[in-house]
């Protein structure tokens, strides 16, 4: 028997109709145990997940090291907040800014670790 080309297959598939087609994949479910259409559909989905980079990410203070007062002008002046804000984010560790793009997360992460803080990238 010759083997069909892809396009041989193709073409095919256009004359069936959609019962016909239909069974052709519970055909091919059986012979090989697998569904085609599954395989079909989770194929690009894998391939798209496993590329995607996180679009946007959260910046926030681990530990604010020995120059505190450093960091604190820094966190002030990356968020715009008071004195007494910023000493309370860097005072907890908390969360500098969320949900900021991965290149402006970078700069930011390099003026903290700058001014003698530790950061955490999320």
């Amino acid at each position: 028997m010759a083997k069909l080309t892809k396009e041989d297959f193709i073409s095919s598939l256009k004359e069936m109709n959609l019962l016909e087609i239909k069974e052709l994949v519970d055909a091919m479910k059986e012979e090989f145990g697998v569904d085609p259409s599954a395989v079909a559909v989770a194929a690009p989905v894998a391939g798209a997940s496993a590329d995607a980079a996180p679009s946007t990410v959260t910046v926030s203070i681990a530990e604010a090291g020995a120059a505190k007062v450093a960091v604190i002008k820094v966190v002030k002046e990356i968020t715009g907040l008071g004195l007494k804000e910023a000493k309370d984010i860097v005072d907890a560790n908390g969360v500098v800014k969320e949900n900021i793009p991965t290149a402006e997360a970078d700069e930011i992460k390099a003026k903290l670790e700058e001014a003698g803080a530790t950061v955490e990238v999320k």
